[in-house]
């Protein structure tokens, strides 16, 4: 995709949800939309993070990398999709996590305004992985998520650079759609706008070598 599709000149949409969705375009997606969904913790939180999903969906995509993890989460296995609907209810509502991720395949309407307002409720964040964006749902923003080849090593242009990844939003209550290509920062454990610059070895931000900027 060129990079003119990319919405590079407005700031990714940040502000806080109570609910949002983050669908994979397609089952290799299912990383990319996970690790989205994971940076959509509000900033400055130290509360911790849930991820919620069935047994069969763990076994299919695998399970999260504790030691990885940049932040305290708390993996919570489930034996059916209502089971998880329920566990996300629960810690939302309870206060006790910053962002509570689940993994369901396609949630009602009814559903999502229960973890909606369990969110405000809770003072925290949800976001569902769903596998389409099919349907109604009371989430502020639907997501469309895809992998992007990664950037470049600045120190091995052999070597890969910081993961990336396309966010897409398709729907949000009073936001414009557009894309962002985002990366990995690895110092900040969260996404930040990708500089495409930097790809072909031209300094980012009028040569000052600053990032550019966090995006989630």
């Amino acid at each position: 995709m060129s990079s003119l599709a990319f919405s590079s000149q407005r700031a990714l949409p940040e502000a806080d949800a109570p609910l949002e969705e983050a669908c994979p375009a397609g089952p290799r997606d299912m990383a990319a939309a996970l690790a989205f969904a994971l940076g959509r913790r509000p900033a400055r939180e130290g509360r911790p993070v849930l991820i919620a999903a069935t047994r069969a969906w763990l076994s299919e995509h695998g399970r999260p990398y504790g030691p990885g993890m940049a932040r305290a989460f708390v993996l919570a296995p489930c034996k059916t999709e209502a089971e998880t609907l329920w566990v996300l209810e629960q810690a939302l509502r309870s206060g006790a996590v910053a962002l509570a991720v689940g993994a369901v395949e396609t949630p009602e309407l009814p559903q999502s305004r229960r973890l909606e307002f369990a969110a405000r409720q809770g003072e925290a964040a949800g976001v569902l992985v769903p596998r389409s964006l099919d349907g109604l749902s009371a989430a502020r923003r639907r997501w469309r998520i895809s992998s992007e080849p990664s950037g470049i090593d600045p120190l091995d242009i052999r070597a890969p650079g910081p993961a990336r990844l396309r966010a897409e939003l398709v729907r949000g209550r009073g936001e414009r759609p557009g894309q962002w290509l985002l990366e990995q920062d690895d110092e900040t454990h969260r996404l930040r706008l990708a500089d495409r610059l930097a790809d072909f070895g031209q300094a980012p931000i009028a040569g000052t070598g600053a990032p550019s900027g966090l995006a989630a």
